[in-house]
């Protein structure tokens, strides 16, 4: 593996990481909100 392709792949897997982290995210608020719903 070349150095610029070394480069590429950690950058992809960076994006692909912070994606995976996203919708981690968006899953936590969406239980969240809805326990509060049906709570209150």
């Amino acid at each position: 593996m070349t150095p610029e392709e070394e480069i590429e792949f950690k950058q992809r897997r960076k994006g692909r990481n912070l994606a995976l982290g996203a919708v981690l995210v968006f899953f936590v608020i969406l239980f969240y909100a809805l326990t509060i719903v049906k709570m209150g």
